[in-house]
């Protein structure tokens, strides 16, 4: 005979798992606005450039901010695997006009 499933021991653990992941994407997200520098800027002007990226439906303007976003990451990458051998050309210039619509 098969033992019953314990239903509510699997939605805590469920539970318990969507929480952590909540937590993990919250601290990531906090080291990225380290990471990239961000954190030197007032919290009203961040979430405001948030705002304006969240609205945007430009798709290409989203599509150059990813392309920065990809160079970033890019370039930490090789900075951390290839040593001092950090600037190969892969930063964008800024989009200054990013925050501005």
């Amino acid at each position: 005979m098969r033992k019953p499933r314990d239903f509510d021991s699997e939605l805590k653990a469920l539970a318990d798992k969507a929480k952590q992941l909540k937590e993990r994407r919250v601290q990531q997200l906090g080291e990225l606005v380290i990471a990239t520098g961000a954190d030197a800027t007032d919290a009203e002007t961040l979430a405001g450039a948030l705002l304006v990226i969240a609205e945007t439906a430009d798709a290409a303007r989203k599509e150059s901010w990813r392309k920065r976003g990809a160079a970033f990451f890019q370039g930490k990458a090789r900075g951390r695997t290839a040593g001092t051998d950090r600037d190969n050309g892969s930063t964008a210039p800024h989009d200054n006009g990013a925050a501005s619509h």
